[in-house]
């Protein structure tokens, strides 16, 4: 199956969403077919809801690792909140200033059923907030001011036209 990323409009996007209840083979391949998806778009990281999967899984590759998590948990955010320009597949041609706390520490299974539990720092560490807060329906822009948003007015109100319309062609794809 073919995966289409979706845009800013498409209710998906603003779901919780759901634990993974199993890890096998056919999941497996779901996370390759994600990653391909991921870097054909050249992104960073991509959450379930952002191909239509109501899910609790995402990949992300910070440039040192590709990490497939599965069931994230944020336990503890640690150091300073720090200002970094984010983008989005879901919101493109939008780029703006998001404060997040420095690090984060961990807990989520990989695509082996493994319990992780680890420090992010930095970068790695911005790349899984920003996917774990589409796990919970958040996107980057809900967390700028509204001047800040301001400037992407027009281009956010055209996208989510354009996310509406493709979510009534594609609807939720649902895994069991």
């Amino acid at each position: 199956m073919e995966y289409k990323v979706r845009i800013i409009g498409d209710p998906i996007l603003r779901k919780k969403a759901k634990k993974v209840e199993k890890i096998d083979e056919k999941f497996q391949e779901l996370l390759n077919n994600m990653t391909n998806v991921m870097y054909k778009e050249d992104g960073v990281g991509l959450a379930a809801p952002q191909i239509g999967i109501n899910k609790r899984f995402f990949i992300m590759d910070d440039g040192k690792k590709l990490r497939k998590i599965i069931n994230p948990e944020i336990i503890e955010f640690l150091g300073d909140e720090v200002v970094y320009e984010e983008g989005c597949l879901s919101i493109p041609g939008v780029f703006i200033n998001v404060k997040r706390p420095e690090g984060i520490k961990v807990k989520y299974f990989d695509e082996n059923g493994n319990e992780i539990e680890e420090e992010l720092h930095d970068y790695t560490a911005r790349i899984f907030q920003h996917e774990y807060d589409h796990l919970e329906g958040v996107l980057f822009v809900d967390k700028v001011s509204t001047a800040a948003k301001a400037k992407y007015k027009g281009k956010l109100n055209e996208l989510m036209k354009e996310g509406r319309k493709i979510a009534k062609e594609l609807g939720e794809v649902v895994i069991e």
